[in-house]
């Protein structure tokens, strides 16, 4: 079985059902521990520290970069030295696999 990490991110246009929570909890399990499952399991979250604005705004690209190549974005809150990641799949109203794969590729670009 591939990695999240190593897998490609498939078009989803609705008609297929949101991840349960019991999917998701068991997908959350392969990411760092400061995921979590919010908004009743329907949004996957992480914040990350940085030490400074450049340091931050450096991930941030690198977030855009990954998330134009899958074609599946992120919603970003970016502050000083910190930047919250939110994913979910917008067409379906909660989480699909498309989710854990960005945050997989995301804990891939901060090691």
């Amino acid at each position: 079985m591939a990695t999240l990490a190593k897998k490609k991110c498939r078009p989803c246009e609705g008609g297929v059902d949101p991840l349960t929570r019991e999917a998701a909890e068991e997908l959350l399990k392969q990411l760092k521990p400061e995921w979590m499952l919010i908004d009743s399991g329907h949004m996957l979250a992480t914040t990350y520290t940085f030490r400074d604005f450049v340091e931050t705004i450096n991930f941030v690209n690198k977030i855009a970069a990954v998330a134009e190549e899958e074609g599946h974005h992120p919603d970003l809150t970016i502050s000083y030295s910190d930047v919250g990641v939110e994913l979910s799949t917008h067409a379906i109203e909660g989480l699909s696999e498309n989710d854990f794969i960005v945050a997989a590729k995301i804990d891939e670009i901060k090691k």
